[in-house]
């Protein structure tokens, strides 16, 4: 979300990405984080690496033990896979011309083919 808000400011973000600023698995980490979107985007916008604006986060919202990290990460790693995105993976794969890859079963695994980083 961090490089999107950056590559949003500096006019580098694809358009079809720009109305779910914010909106969606964006929405639910600011949510689990407990911070705003147009706190963090200002935030982000001001400067920093990704590492000082983590911390920035856990002084606004919470602090995150090492518990709530592997959540948080194994939630992200697994989002589409049988569960409530499901629909919209399948969805955005159909649009993509992806509909008959199996393979790929995650929100993650389709933005990395998305976005040119697997094949």
């Amino acid at each position: 979300m961090i490089g999107k808000i950056r590559l949003h400011a500096a006019g580098r973000l694809w358009e079809d990405l720009h109305a779910n600023l914010g909106k969606g698995m964006d929405a639910t980490l600011l949510e689990f984080l407990r911070i705003d979107y147009e706190t963090l985007r200002g935030r982000v916008l001001e400067g920093g690496s990704d590492e000082e604006i983590l911390s920035w986060c856990e002084a606004q919202g919470r602090p995150l033990n090492d518990t709530d990290r592997r959540l948080w990460n194994y939630y992200a790693a697994k989002l589409g896979w049988n569960d409530h995105i499901s629909e919209i993976l399948a969805k955005r794969k159909a649009d993509a011309g992806l509909g008959d890859r199996d393979d790929i079963q995650t929100i993650v695994h389709y933005i990395d083919i998305d976005e040119g980083r697997r094949a």
